[in-house]
């Protein structure tokens, strides 16, 4: 079993800070078999929480993870997103009911605003702590928000309360390393990265490679330990085979040097200006 690292929420709860993301699963019904199972697997393996939303598959990733947690509820961190055109007071409250019913689950651990749109946050976050007070969630959080969302957001009623903000993060988006990944680990927000092997593409890189040869492990590992050397970072890198969650559950016991790290900063430099939030 891999020593999965964990991450403490503003509530003191902690979670692993290597999960389990499901964008684009439960879309190819030929596929469920495999996805349910490899969801299982990351479960077996310490990695815990599973973060899914009403977008992807239009509810079907929200209907095969109610499937793979079926029987183990109590043991996963349930993660899932709303639409921002669903973030009225009355929509998020409607939304979220009808993701629990796709999961098949009384409660989310999370509940996150996806990304923001025409409602103003004063709505989106009176619904969501009417969802915690009943029960229905257990904390709430936004995603895609850069550092003026977050202070705008921190300036409404019960806005402190946000537990996270999930955003595009991996060694070649590395934005946010300049302003708001530091903001948010002052005021003690965990960030969660999403697409943390950049769906792949960054596996091609030829240090990368040589570096994970070095440790007789793969480009994959090593960008995913990238992230769990970061402070108060979650990474949620979506597989569709048990045979790849084993993979990435690898991640937690690899030990980089210095210079290795050194020499990914040089392949993958980090950012010396503020950048616009990058989105996928």
């Amino acid at each position: 079993m891999p020593d999965i690292p964990t991450v403490t929420l503003p509530s003191g709860i902690s979670v692993p800070a290597l999960g389990l993301g499901t964008w684009k699963m439960g879309e190819a019904p030929n596929d469920a078999k495999a996805e349910i199972e490899s969801l299982r697997r990351g479960l077996d393996l310490g990695m815990t929480l599973i973060d899914t939303a009403e977008m992807y598959g239009e509810g079907a990733s929200e209907e095969l993870t109610g499937k793979a947690i079926d029987g183990r509820r109590d043991e996963v961190f349930l993660v899932s997103k709303v639409y921002p055109w669903n973030a009225s007071r009355r929509g998020v409250i409607e939304a979220c009911e009808a993701s629990l019913e796709r999961l098949k689950t009384d409660r989310l651990d999370l509940y996150l605003l996806h990304w923001r749109g025409e409602h103003p946050l004063e709505e989106t976050v009176a619904g969501f702590e009417e969802l915690r007070r009943d029960g229905k969630i257990g904390a709430w959080g936004v995603s895609n928000f850069d550092i003026a969302d977050m202070e705008e957001l921190m300036a409404v009623p019960d806005g402190r309360n946000c537990a996270t903000n999930q955003v595009l993060y991996n060694l070649s988006r590395r934005g946010i390393e300049y302003d708001l990944l530091p903001w948010c680990q002052e005021h003690e927000i965990p960030v969660m990265a999403y697409s943390p092997i950049e769906q792949g593409r960054i596996l091609r890189n030829a240090e990368l490679i040589r570096i994970a040869k070095a440790y007789q492990a793969t480009p994959a590992q090593v960008a995913l330990a990238f992230l769990l050397e970061r402070d108060k970072v979650i990474a949620i890198p979506k597989s569709s085979t048990a045979s790849r969650v084993e993979e990435n559950a690898g991640a937690a016991d690899l030990e980089i040097s210095d210079e290795d790290w050194e020499a990914l900063d040089a392949a993958f430099p980090p950012p010396e200006r503020k950048q616009p939030l990058e989105m996928l």
